[in-house]
């Protein structure tokens, strides 16, 4: 029984190299990952900053008016906007949008997905740090005026600091959701981790062991990730201590 396994362990991959597909689709995951991770966090910042300036400004902008006030309603509604479709459509339905009509010049499904998903990812993670900064207390923003700070020196010095510490285990886990939200990438065309299973389960007509073996390497990194995230998340706990 357990050579017969092997055996056909040594079938599914070894032979013609077919293992080689694999590799292909961890680096390209992973790579995929990390990029829209890193676009997702540019956008959640942008997006939090905005709608918590008008959520806490608002007001006091209303009464003095002028340009400024009408200036940040209008980016604060597209924001609003950009939340409302992005966390109401499928992520799936985004990235063929991306790649079959937006981008359709672009050849590289990669740099797609890493559009696609960074630009879905940003939805989730603004609203992580909006609520990251909305916990923080008002005398925080009032210590940075009393320091001579504008607004946005003091969300630049003092609140988005803070916030990227409250918020970092939440931020953890947005990514390991988003590492298996890339499995859906090979739609259009990218072989990633779960396209090269596939692939390789096609051309063998064994199923059972490319397609458990996918799972496994997709389990082993979500395990290594919420250990290190539960790590992280003990060591916040000590620093505030």
């Amino acid at each position: 029984m357990l050579l017969s396994v092997i055996e056909s362990f040594k079938f599914v991959f070894f032979e013609d190299n077919r293992y080689q597909k694999l590799i292909e689709g961890f680096c390209n995951t992973l790579k995929i990952t990390a990029g829209a991770l890193l676009i997702g966090v540019i956008i959640g910042i942008i997006i939090a900053a905005v709608r918590t300036s008008y959520d806490k400004n608002k007001e006091s902008m209303q009464l003095r008016g002028g340009i400024g006030y009408h200036i940040l309603r209008a980016v604060d509604a597209v924001c609003r906007l950009y939340l409302t479709v992005i966390r109401g459509t499928p992520v799936v339905v985004q990235l063929m949008i991306l790649y079959f009509v937006v981008f359709i010049s672009i050849k590289n499904g990669v740099v797609v997905g890493i559009l696609a998903f960074g630009i879905n990812s940003g939805a989730y993670v603004a609203e992580i740090f909006r609520a990251g900064i909305m916990s923080i207390d008002h005398g925080q923003f009032e210590a940075g005026r009393s320091l001579g700070f504008n607004y946005f020196r003091t969300m630049q010095k003092i609140i988005i600091p803070q916030m990227f510490k409250a918020t970092l285990p939440t931020l953890c886990n947005e990514f390991i959701a988003l590492l298996k939200e890339t499995s859906v990438a090979g739609y259009v065309g990218v072989i990633d981790l779960t396209k090269a299973g596939n692939i390789i389960a096609g051309r063998t007509f064994n199923y059972f062991i490319p397609l458990f073996t996918v799972a496994a390497i997709y389990l082993a990194i979500v395990m290594l990730l919420t250990f290190l995230v539960g790590k992280l998340e003990r060591r916040l706990r000590k620093s505030e201590r």
